[in-house]
């Protein structure tokens, strides 16, 4: 009889972020996993949305070399009349116009990664974490649809002694909490929108699925942050933020809520992808209105933090 070896089993990420302190307690290393089932119009990783290895392009880079052109095999990269043309729905993405690029023009966006070479890179930083708190945490994009592989990192973090953090949105079946929740010992929970018919509109889903995870966490005696995005004109009227009250003072075992304001730090992202951005004419909330916000929290007995 043939005697076969279990074959490592292997995640698609964007990016490994080192010494990160926004992502659950501590020093955090940050994975972000690539594909997510929202697609909120104010994502600033929007290079996590799809689950498919992508080629960003980076115009202000390009000096109109012709590397690329000459490397493309199936003709996605031209130069006409002086100006520089990616033909996306020709790309296939095999990689050799990035590999040509000298100046950062073209970069690729997803590849894939074994849960040993994760571990490895985290245990880098384990003296910070040992001294200041902290540990892994999976992140994206959304880390439970890629299931088989961010359970087998949590489970191997545990084994190394790691704390550890799923980042999710809430919007996969239950049977994937499921699976994850004996070896994550934090779970960061976005809470976008109460109502339905809003959250359809800005995110492509309705939460029905995403309310009702929530509710069976809380059960499980895990610790939760509840992570809610401050978006002028979605969810910062006195309506929603009364929702949100109503639907928090329901939950008794939240350790933390915070609310994260509008920001456009990954606004640049969307170009280089090839996608528009639906809020361009949409400013960042001032500091005056977070604080009417949180107010308006208080006034239903929340407390949050931002």
């Amino acid at each position: 009889m043939a005697i076969t070896s279990k074959l490592p089993i292997k995640g698609r990420i964007t990016n490994i972020q080192r010494f990160s302190i926004d992502d659950g307690p501590g020093i955090r290393t940050t994975i972000f996993l690539k594909g997510c089932s929202l697609h909120c119009s104010w994502c600033h990783n929007p290079e996590c949305i799809s689950p498919e290895v992508q080629v960003q392009f980076f115009s202000n880079r390009c000096t109109l070399c012709g590397s690329c052109v000459t490397a493309c095999p199936v003709g996605a990269q031209l130069i006409i009349d002086e100006k520089r043309i990616y033909l996306r729905d020709t790309c296939q993405r095999i990689g050799d116009c990035v590999k040509a690029c000298n100046f950062g023009a073209l970069e690729t966006v997803g590849r894939e990664i074994s849960t040993e070479e994760v571990i490895s890179e985290v245990n880098k930083d384990r003296v910070f974490y040992q001294r200041l708190g902290g540990g892994i945490t999976l992140s994206g994009g959304e880390p439970l649809l890629q299931l088989e592989f961010t359970r087998e990192v949590l489970t191997c973090a545990k084994k190394n002694g790691l704390h550890t953090t799923v980042d999710t949105a809430g919007n996969v079946p239950w049977k994937n909490f499921d699976e994850v929740i004996p070896y994550t010992d934090l779970f960061l929970y976005d809470l976008k929108c109460i109502d339905p018919n809003k959250h359809r509109e800005f995110t492509g889903s309705i939460n029905n699925q995403i309310l009702d995870n929530l509710h069976l966490l809380v059960k499980e005696n895990k610790e939760i942050w509840i992570r809610i995005p401050l978006i002028p004109g979605f969810n910062d009227d006195p309506e929603d933020i009364h929702d949100f009250a109503v639907e928090l003072q329901q939950m008794d075992r939240i350790s933390k809520i915070q609310m994260i304001p509008y920001h456009k730090y990954g606004v640049g992202k969307y170009d280089s992808l090839g996608l528009k951005y639906e809020l361009n004419k949409l400013n960042p909330p001032t500091e005056e209105r977070i604080k009417q916000i949180v107010d308006l929290f208080l006034e239903d007995g929340i407390t949050i933090e931002y």
